[in-house]
């Protein structure tokens, strides 16, 4: 595997993260990283992200149940967007209870 360098210089320290099912291709929903959400998703392989709103660190289905399992990590070509394929664990990964966040047609 390639040693590829995460920029979180940019958008203060925070980066894209587009969450996509492994299998079927749908993309769930997209949050947002710092460095440390990373390293815990890494580490953890449960999807971590940086809560913009309450400023912390939390975990995709911490409280609802509907966890994010980690499969495969890319980082796009400008090494400043990350695209994570998951298993969902659980029924939907919208806090709407819809199972992607992307239903609104324009």
């Amino acid at each position: 595997m390639k040693n590829v360098t995460i920029d979180f210089s940019k958008r203060n320290g925070l980066v894209p993260a587009i969450i996509q099912d492994f299998q079927s291709g749908v993309v769930y929903m997209l949050g947002y990283m710092n460095k440390e959400a990373f390293e815990k998703t890494k580490e953890t392989s449960w999807v971590y992200f940086w809560s913009r709103s309450r400023e912390c660190l939390w975990m995709k289905g911490e409280e609802s149940g509907n966890k994010l399992r980690v499969k495969e990590i890319l980082i796009d070509c400008d090494n400043d967007t990350i695209l994570v394929k998951i298993k969902l664990d659980g029924k939907n990964a919208c806090h709407t209870g819809n199972i992607t966040c992307f239903n609104t047609k324009l």
